[in-house]
């Protein structure tokens, strides 16, 4: 059983962690400081191709690997959240859905400025009163000749308000079946009129990432915008839900690690009754315990991205390690904040940010409690 990553892999790593620590570290405060979108960082990402890492090359990716992938997303998140969601959401929610459902028509139209970064794309599934509930949905989409008549909302939605967002694929309610909704998939482009971006919601952490709610009042757009086969809208995106279980499980990981990172330097720096508090056995052992849990969360979200590489089913190791690396990161960070006491309060240190930006991964992409339901079911228990 050979564990190592391969040389490609390696690049990817050290590319993506030379930008991480040149360009992103020195502004990160700024950004987040600011609410400021990072679009000159966007702009440095998408000419060395990472934001279609995992896109064929003939539409305008990398052709790269979810291993790949998934090493940029740890690397990007090791030093600003906000970069890794901006990342994240974009492939693995935005692009991803028009390329495993799209036809040749919508490949054409939006995978080549998606997979160069040259624009970005969202994901539109949660609702105000649709959460985890997500088969709650109440935006309805009407079909009116040769149109989608859209009415709705959506929320929390990432990527979907910048001056380069291109669009949005959201769910909708497209009719009734056997007293079920039928839910479908829909292409909504920006500037659409009858579509409404909110402005910047003000959030905790991941200030620097785009999110917005969105609002649909008698939009409009083409029959043939529908994505995928009508009435498979909820599968197509609880498929894509676990792919981007592994984005967030990597972006876990990245803050695990990049928490770990800053205790360890500051426990090194920090001095105390006449040593450095790296001496002392209560830090070590917090560090030891932190390395450790890291390289486990490590084994499992790799481990899930090349399932997904393999064509083997993913779902249960995506959920479990989504599930492990989010809470680890909460460990993590807290442990981080606490090494570094009253500094750690301050927000002119790093993990001060690191700790808001947490949070969210315990939410995101299914709640905690709903990566146990999944895994649940995947063991098969009813």
């Amino acid at each position: 059983m050979n564990l190592d990553l391969q040389p490609e892999h390696e690049l990817v790593r050290s590319t993506v962690r030379e930008l991480a620590e040149n360009r992103i570290a020195p502004i990160a405060e700024e950004l987040d400081r600011e609410s400021r979108f990072p679009y000159e960082i966007v702009g440095e990402m998408a000419e060395i191709g990472l934001l279609g890492i995992p896109i064929p090359e003939e539409h305008g990716g990398a052709g790269g690997d979810t291993v790949s992938y998934a090493i940029a997303i740890e690397e990007l998140t090791r030093i600003d959240a906000s970069v890794g969601v901006t990342v994240a959401a974009h492939t693995s929610l935005g692009t991803m859905p028009i390329l495993m459902f799209g036809t040749d028509d919508q490949h054409r139209e939006w995978l080549p400025q998606l997979a160069s970064g040259a624009r970005l794309a969202s994901f539109g599934l949660t609702e105000p009163e649709a959460g985890s509930d997500a088969g709650a949905a109440r935006t309805t989409a009407v079909l009116d000749g040769d149109e989608w008549l859209i009415n709705g909302s959506k929320m929390f939605i990432t990527n979907a308000g910048t001056d380069i967002s291109a669009c949005v694929t959201i769910t909708a309610v497209t009719g009734e079946v056997d007293g079920a909704s039928e839910i479908s998939n829909i292409i909504i482009p920006n500037g659409t009129p009858g579509y409404e971006v909110s402005p910047p919601l003000k959030k905790m952490g991941w200030r620097a990432s785009d999110t917005r709610g969105l609002t649909f009042q008698d939009c409009r757009v083409p029959v043939g915008n529908l994505l995928g086969d009508r009435g498979r809208g909820l599968a197509q995106f609880l498929e894509i839900l676990d792919g981007g279980r592994i984005s967030i499980a990597a972006m876990g990981l990245g803050a695990a690690q990049g928490a770990y990172d800053l205790a360890f330097a500051y426990a090194r720096e920090r001095h105390a009754f006449g040593r450095p508090i790296s001496g002392f056995q209560s830090i070590q052992f917090a560090l030891a315990d932190l390395a450790t849990e890291i390289e486990a969360a490590r084994g499992l979200t790799y481990r899930s991205a090349w399932l997904k590489d393999q064509g083997r089913d993913y779902a249960l190791a995506a959920a479990q390690a989504k599930l492990y690396t989010g809470e680890l990161s909460n460990r993590a960070v807290n442990t981080a904040l606490q090494i570094h006491g009253g500094y750690g309060f301050m927000d002119e240190y790093a993990i001060s940010r690191l700790y808001r930006d947490q949070k969210v991964l315990e939410i995101g992409e299914g709640t905690n409690e709903i990566q146990r339901l999944v895994i649940a079911r995947q063991l098969g228990l009813p």
